[in-house]
Parts: C-alpha cells; sequence; structure tokens
C-alpha cells in the first residue's frame, strides 16, 4: 500500500488558545470574507466565525466536522471520497449531489469556486491551515455568483524559527494516514509547506480511496514595493471507488453493501487539481492596493452506473464523463482608511474578472460485453464561461455607539458552448447566454456597550446555474437551457454578539431569504439531466453560538441551528428515472431537501498540565430527499469522546491521541443524495471506530 498523508487537525481547545495567544486576537480582527482590513469581526453586521484548526486536541479531525461546528453550517460526511463533503449553509447548495454549489470558496484568497458557481474543497490542505473563516447572511452577496455564504481556507503563518512537524494515525476500515510540514522564516520571508494524504478501505463495500495533496506558500517582504505571497496546491486522488446510494430497504438490510450496479459498472472517480496563485499588496497613495492572479486546472474521470439500455437513446451523453477545467482569474482592490467627519471610516474598489475552460467528453460506459471501461465517444463539448465583477463598499463610525456598512456588486457572467459532437440523431447543442445583475447590500451595527453589539443587515444575491445545468434543455430540444433565469434572493438578519475579556463569546442571529427562479430537476433521460425554475422559496431560522470558559481547566462550546426551507410556490416535476413530462405536483409548503431543521452541536474540552480530553455531541433533525418530500432521512445523535498527552524535551513535542467515533454506535444516514432518480437517497454514517495517533513537532533554537 502507498502510504498517504494526513489531511486533517482539529479546532484548538481551550489549552492550545492559551498557547496561540496573541494570533487568537489577530484572527478576529482580520475580517478577510468581508473584505475589511482594520474592522474586527466583532463590528461588523454580519454572521463571521473564524474556526482554527490549529490545534493538538485530535489533530486527525476532517473538514466536515472542522465546519459543522459553525452555527448555520450543514457539513455531511459521505463515507465516499469519490464525491466531495456536502456542504450548505443556511440551506443554500443543500441540493447538490457533487461538489459544492451556491457557496462561494477561497483559499488563501484564491477561489475555489469556477466562474460557473461550481466549487470544490477537496484540495483544502487543513494540515497546512491555520484557520476557516465562515461568512454568512447578506454581506456573502459582495462575493458575486452564488454566494449563498463564502468559506476562506487560511494557510498557518509561519514561525520565526524553523518548524517540522511529522504526524501520523491509523483508524477504523484500514485507515492510514501521514503528514508532513515544514514552515519557518529567513530573513523577512515566510514560508509552509505541508504534504499530506490517507488511504483507507472505507466503511462501505466498494468505498476505497487514497489521496496525496501538496500545499505551500511562501511570502516575500519586497521593501518598498510590498509584499509578494505565492501560494500553489495539488491534489491527487486516483480511482475512489463509489458504492453509490442506497435505498431505504437496503440501508435497513446492510448500511455497509454497495449496490449491485456500483459493482457491475466499477464505478469510481479519479481527480486531478492544481492550482497558483499571486498576491501582491502594495500601499499606494493613501490606501493599500491588493492584487490577486491565479490559474489551475482540475481533471475528473468518472465511470457512471448508466444502464446500457439508457444508452441507446441517441441523446444519451454516455456513463463515462471525462471533464478538463482551465480556470484563471484577476482580483483588484484598493482599499483605504482614514477619517470621515472626524471618525474612523474604510473603503474598498475593487474589480474581479475570471475565465473557465471546458472540455467535457461523455463516453459509453461498456465495450461489448466488458462493463465499467471506456467506450465509444457520446458527448464531445467546449464551453467557456466569463465573468467581469466591479463592487464598493464603505464602512463608517458614523457616530459614538453607531457604525454603518454598505456595498454594491455588479455582476456580469457570460456563458458559451460549442458543440462537436453532431450526428444526424443528437443535433447542434452550441449555444451561448448572458446573465447580469447588481447586488447591494447594507447593516448598521449599534454598541450599547464595550462588550456588546446589536446588528440590522439586508441585502440581494444571485445564483447562475452552473455548466451542467445549462448543458441540456427540459423540452428535449437542441442547445443550451437558454431559458434558465438566474436565482434572485432577497436576505435580511438580526443579531447580536457579546464577548469578555475571560474569552467567553455568546452570538445569535435570526435571518429570512426569499428567493425566485429557484433552479430545480427537471427530468432525467439517458444519462442527461435537465433542469427548470421553479418559482418561489424561503429559508428562515435562527443560530446560536456559544463559547464559554468555565474555568482554567474547562471550556464549553456548543451551537444551534433551527432552519426552516420551504418552496413558496407550487411546481411540477417528473418522480421517476426515465421521466421526460413533469407529472407529479410539489406542493406550496413543501420542505426543500437536503435541509435539516435542526441541528445542535456541543463540546466540553479539559484540560490540564500535558493532559487534555473533550467529549463531543451532535444531534440532526430528519431531512427530506427529494422535491415531493415523500421521503426523509430520520434525525440521529452521536457522541465522540477524545482524550492526548502531550511530552516535552528540549526543542521537541511529541503529541499523542486516541478518538472514539459515535462512541454509542448509533445506526444513522449521514447524508443524502437529493432527488436521486433511483430513489437511492441515502449515504450511511459509520459506526463506532476508534482512531489513534502520534505528532512529533522540532522547533529549531531561536537564532542568536
Amino acid at each position: 500500500m502507498v502510504p498517504s498523508l494526513l489531511a486533517c487537525t482539529a479546532t484548538a481547545s481551550g489549552q492550545d488558545r492559551a498557547e496561540l495567544g496573541d494570533q487568537a486576537k489577530t484572527l478576529d480582527a482580520v475580517v478577510v470574507t468581508a473584505r475589511l482590513d482594520r474592522v474586527p469581526a466583532f463590528e461588523v453586521p454580519a454572521s463571521i466565525t473564524t474556526v482554527e484548526i490549529e490545534g493538538r486536541s485530535g489533530f486527525n479531525l476532517g473538514l466536515p466536522k472542522q465546519l459543522g461546528r459553525v452555527a448555520g453550517v450543514s457539513a455531511r460526511d459521505r463515507q465516499n471520497f469519490a464525491q466531495d463533503m456536502q456542504l450548505s449553509i443556511r440551506g443554500f447548495g443543500a441540493r447538490a449531489t457533487f461538489g459544492v454549489r451556491g457557496i462561494r470558496l477561497y483559499a488563501d484568497g484564491i477561489p475555489a469556486t469556477m466562474p460557473d458557481g461550481q466549487g470544490q474543497v477537496s484540495h483544502f490542505s487543513l494540515l497546512g491551515g491555520g484557520s476557516i473563516e465562515v461568512l454568512r447572511g447578506p454581506f456573502s452577496a459582495l462575493h458575486g455568483n452564488s454566494s449563498g455564504g463564502v468559506v476562506q481556507w487560511r494557510s498557518a503563518e509561519p514561525t520565526p524559527e524553523p518548524e517540522l512537524l511529522v504526524q501520523s494515525s491509523i483508524g477504523r476500515d484500514d485507515y492510514h494516514a501521514l503528514g508532513a510540514r515544514l514552515r519557518g522564516t529567513t530573513g523577512s520571508n515566510g514560508y509552509n509547506i505541508a504534504v499530506q494524504g490517507f488511504e483507507t478501505q472505507g466503511y462501505r463495500d466498494h468505498s476505497a480511496a487514497r489521496r496525496t495533496q501538496l500545499h505551500g506558500k511562501v511570502g516575500f517582504d519586497l521593501g518598498a514595493g510590498g509584499t509578494l505571497d505565492v501560494v500553489a496546491s495539488r491534489l491527487d486522488a486516483p480511482n475512489a471507488l463509489d458504492p453509490l446510494g442506497l435505498t431505504r430497504a437496503q440501508v435497513s438490510e446492510d448500511p455497509t453493501q454497495a449496490t449491485a450496479a456500483a459493482h457491475a459498472f466499477n464505478t469510481r472517480k479519479s481527480v486531478m487539481h492544481q492550482q497558483m496563485g499571486v498576491l501582491h499588496t502594495l500601499a499606494l497613495g493613501p490606501g493599500t492596493l491588493r492584487t490577486t492572479t491565479s490559474a489551475g486546472e482540475r481533471q475528473v474521470e468518472q465511470v457512471l452506473a448508466v444502464p446500457v439500455a439508457a444508452q441507446a437513446n441517441p441523446l444519451s451523453a454516455g456513463g463515462v464523463i471525462a471533464l478538463a477545467d482551465r480556470f484563471s482569474g484577476m482580483d483588484a482592490r484598493w482599499s483605504w482608511q482614514g477619517t470621515l467627519a472626524g471618525r474612523a471610516a474604510e473603503m474598498t474598489l475593487g474589480i474581479s474578472v475570471e475565465r473557465q475552460r471546458q472540455h467535457r467528453r461523455g463516453f459509453e460506459n461498456f465495450d461489448g460485453a466488458t462493463l465499467g471501461v471506456r467506450g465509444a465517444l457520446r458527448r464531445d463539448e467546449r464551453g467557456q464561461v466569463l465573468a467581469v465583477d466591479q463592487y464598493a463598499q464603505a464602512w463608517w463610525h458614523v457616530a459614538s455607539k453607531w457604525s454603518i456598512l454598505l456595498g454594491a456588486r455588479h455582476s456580469t457572467v457570460r456563458f458559451q458552448a460549442s458543440d462537436q459532437y453532431v450526428t444526424a440523431a443528437n443535433p447542434d447543442d452550441s449555444g451561448r447566454v448572458r446573465y447580469s445583475q447588481t447586488t447591494p447590500v447594507a447593516g448598521l451595527v449599534y454598541a450599547p456597550g464595550e462588550n456588546l453589539r446589536l446588528y440590522l443587515s439586508a441585502g440581494r444575491g444571485f445564483e447562475t446555474p452552473t455548466f451542467n445545468e445549462l448543458g441540456y434543455r427540459a423540452d428535449g430540444g437542441a442547445g443550451l437551457a437558454l431559458d434558465l433565469r438566474p436565482a434572485v434572493s432577497h436576505n435580511l438578519e438580526v443579531g447580536g454578539k457579546w464577548r469578555h475579556a475571560s474569552g467567553a463569546r455568546i452570538e445569535a442571529a435570526l435571518f429570512r431569504t426569499d428567493t425566485s427562479d429557484e433552479v430545480a430537476v427537471a427530468s432525467n433521460v439517458g444519462g442527461r439531466s435537465t433542469y427548470r425554475n421553479v418559482g418561489a422559496s424561503r429559508r428562515a431560522g435562527v443560530e446560536l453560538m456559544l463559547d464559554v470558559p468555565v474555568s482554567q481547566r474547562w471550556t464549553l462550546q456548543g451551537t444551534y441551528t433551527g432552519l426552516d426551507a420551504r418552496f413558496r410556490t407550487a411546481f411540477p416535476i417528473c418522480a421517476a428515472a426515465g421521466c421526460q413530462q413533469p407529472g407529479v405536483l410539489v406542493a406550496a409548503g413543501t420542505r426543500i431537501p437536503g435541509v435539516a431543521r435542526q441541528q445542535l452541536q456541543a463540546s466540553a474540552q479539559w484540560r490540564s498540565g500535558a493532559w487534555w480530553a473533550t467529549i463531543e455531541g451532535s444531534a440532526v433533525g430528519e431531512v427530506s430527499v427529494n422535491d415531493q418530500g415523500d421521503e426523509r432521512a430520520p434525525g440521529y445523535a452521536l457522541a465522540n469522546l477524545a482524550a492526548g498527552w502531550r511530552s516535552r524535551l528540549a526543542n521537541q513535542r511529541v503529541d499523542t491521541f486516541v478518538r472514539i467515533e459515535n462512541l454509542l454506535d448509533r445506526a444513522h444516514i449521514g447524508s443524502v443524495i437529493v432527488n436521486e432518480g433511483n430513489r437511492r437517497y441515502y449515504e450511511p454514517g459509520a459506526g463506532r471506530g476508534i482512531q489513534i495517533g502520534v505528532r512529533w513537532t522540532w522547533d529549531a533554537p531561536p537564532s542568536p
């Protein structure tokens, strides 16, 4: 077996906070997602949470558990590495059956979301990471298309002296992980290089996978020329097996099984992703100019379980997807900080240009009687997306207890497709479409006391269809689905934030989002999915967050999300595979699938000297799995337990941990595949499992 590298660290415990010291305060002051340089998150009229992933308490926690601790965020582990995790924020992105959509993603300021709105988090390196910042609510719209929320991953800061870290862990299902990170400072230049990955046989049958990742960031101090950061990442994930979803009956029979079709077609997915970005910061006149330039490519080959008979349809795109994306972008923004009428103010003006070139081919997933191989060509299409945005933002401490934040963004997104597979029975699907939208936002903050902030914010956002959704018309005709309109959302949020010198924090928010022209599946025919606008929807709810250091040894944390997400207008759908004419009516008031009405997470962390321990609990309400709402995944509650110990010797540290997942061995559905055409909606979560790990850290002695 090839050694693989650990992609997981942990949210900082109470002990880690003490060690981080001033770093934790700095994280609060840098509001990356709100595009503010000097305004702390505490002063911003928005829900912003920073998760610190530099810590020692069970350093093999994956991204779903990291993000699952943020109120308003649903991060579901599919137990399927052939698919990205299922990520949604306040209900946005819940219907994505693969990847992440409806949410804007960044890694060190470099977009991880394509211009068409489809994103991936699989290349986020938690070993190389320092924090993850999550923005919810109206001000997400300042990031443009598909910004129902914003997730910003950031590298760990370089250490003053060289630091070498090596860590490894093992667990159930033949899980092996290994990782190494080197960071430090040479002169005035800092660096952070991490290599990591893992391999596993998987909790379910036919779910083995392995990944390797490389992340590097080097920062240069150019003196009068400003600062320059170079960031590069690479992900290699070959032949991750896909067990597919299960029906309710199959889950009851054996939740670890794979479907017969998964074995018959050897369903699997290979991904290669590499990306590089350059970030330059320069003092220019009375302000600061920041430019970000990036480029990358992502190659995917996926073998699906499309039946051979279905591919007899001349419109079928086959059962093997071969996708190559090349993408690039530039963002330039000028920020000014000063005073206006004698009070602190900050202003930002910017422009963003992103381009995506896509080559999508489809092949039959059989060759004669042999299944699960690349066969005859059935689709060959080249596409391009160009997104050009302009944005402005201004913050002003308008009075002693009042501040305002205003902003607007104008976005233009152009899609173009050229069909190079045209036959007498498969007409030309070429076409182009242009979308344009202006998204204003505004927020007001009131400070009745030093430790309390109350705020109100409102704004408009939008989400265009992705390349996949534009690919085919719902009426079966040739060309792009040019009748699809972008979904437009009107967002409102009211909230409060409280903090104390002891480190205690409490935050609460009420929110409502009304969306027109929601996009949903119209039909599934011959391996092709088509989409249509289905009318209005509403997502309304409450978020609560509590973080209280009870004593020097104990810290309590907890989040609660209540979310009511429903379609507000009735619409017809296709309710079975192969259906072409919608015949089932979804009633107004039906719940939006993929969204839990309630989520609760709580943890108690203890530390004493070299020892630490954490007990965690989480509960998730039932989840509707399809538009008609006739099936639901039941809710569940889980508990986890972890403990560890640190040994110090001169300039070396050794951290060890043991972690028990699903302590009570509860059966549960970890995630769902929304609107799966064969009613195989369910991806079971894993039972009880133990993981153990060790981390060795060497710090170079301070320079004389």
